[in-house]
């Protein structure tokens, strides 16, 4: 059986017998629980998703899959049914954001680390800020996305957690936390970042910049937010800075190798790995700022570093990422000379046969 593989014909079927049997019939019937997540909207009714999608396995393939075998998510079941070109809802409002918390975060610290009420005009214009940005897809959102309570809410959950705070904190999460600590440690950094956000939503820069292919960082590894990452990212993948980067290395009588471990992709592949090798933008946005980048700014290091140092915030430039791993190679060897020394010192005490 192929997964997925249903029809606008198959799924019609499935919603024609959720009305003939009823839903909690419809439901029982196959093992399936109430949509959590995403609802199909059809005709100007809601059907639980998940279930619909897997029974229309069964009008397309000739069983339906069970409730284990696959997800009402947007990977799964929302996926499928839209690609059938159906209209998925959904029923709640997806995680904030790092980008969003940044926001909200600052609108706090403005504030005296303190929380705003719904009806504040800050929370009402950061509501109507937060709505256009492009994190979160149209099919995530329903109708309370963003709106001045939630925002609110937020504003509480980070002012609760603040290290001043003297009674019980709201219900906040981890990233809530973290945001608020990178706040408290750079606040000047935090504030640009929050500013460069707004701006490039003003300017329409940061819609413009879609999601790239391999764009699995976390939050925690973009210490901007996920909107300037993938600005910072199109800066450092520019073909032409790229390539008048390693032309500079080269008639300087340089080689292409990693400025933090020293791999050279020629030296290990051969003609395969020649003039190839990845180009890092040293600073943060929020520090480099939004002039002319220099190559100056611009490292040239490895895919394995590239990553290692984009990992997690604060990130660290490839001469740091070069003394941590000088200091892990010579803790290695003094482990290594640690266990060798009595064996030596064993040897050298054995009688002569």
């Amino acid at each position: 059986m192929r997964r997925g593989a249903i029809t606008r014909e198959s799924v019609l079927k499935a919603v024609a017998e959720h009305d003939e049997l009823g839903r909690d019939a419809f439901l029982a019937n196959y093992g399936f629980g109430e949509a959590r997540s995403y609802v199909l909207v059809h005709e100007g009714k809601e059907y639980d998703s998940k279930a619909v999608a897997g029974v229309a396995h069964k009008w397309a393939q000739g069983r339906a899959l069970a409730p284990d075998e696959f997800s009402g998510g947007k990977d799964h079941a929302a996926a499928w049914l839209k690609r059938a070109g159906f209209q998925v809802k959904a029923i709640k409002n997806p995680d904030w954001a790092r980008d969003e918390i940044i926001l909200a975060c600052q609108l706090v610290m403005e504030n005296g680390w303190k929380g705003l009420d719904a009806q504040d005009s800050r929370v009402v214009e950061l509501s109507a800020l937060l709505q256009l940005l492009p994190i979160h897809a149209e099919a995530e959102r329903n109708e309370k996305f963003r709106n001045p309570n939630g925002v609110a809410r937020k504003t509480f959950d980070i002012a609760t957690r603040h290290p001043e705070y003297q009674g019980k904190p709201t219900n906040g999460g981890a990233l809530d936390v973290a945001v608020l600590h990178e706040f408290l440690a750079r606040p000047e950094e935090m504030t640009e970042a929050a500013r460069l956000i707004r701006q490039g939503i003003a300017t329409g820069e940061l819609q413009s910049l879609a999601p790239t292919e391999d764009e699995e960082f976390d939050d925690y590894s973009a210490p901007e937010g996920r909107l300037l990452m993938r600005r910072h990212r199109a800066r450092e993948r520019n073909k032409g800075l790229r390539k008048k980067k390693i032309t500079s290395v080269l008639q300087r009588g340089g080689r292409l190798a990693c400025e933090a471990c020293g791999f050279d992709f020629e030296a290990v592949y051969g003609d395969r790995g020649a003039g190839y090798i990845e180009c890092h933008h040293v600073l943060p946005l929020h520090v480099a700022g939004e002039g002319r980048t220099m190559l100056s700014d611009l490292a040239l290091i490895c895919a394995n570093c590239h990553r290692m140092i984009h990992r997690r915030a604060p990130w660290p430039t490839p001469a740091e990422l070069r003394a941590s791993i000088e200091r892990k190679h010579a803790a290695d060897r003094r482990a290594a000379e640690a266990i060798a020394r009595p064996r030596r010192a064993a040897d050298e005490q054995m009688p002569d046969p």
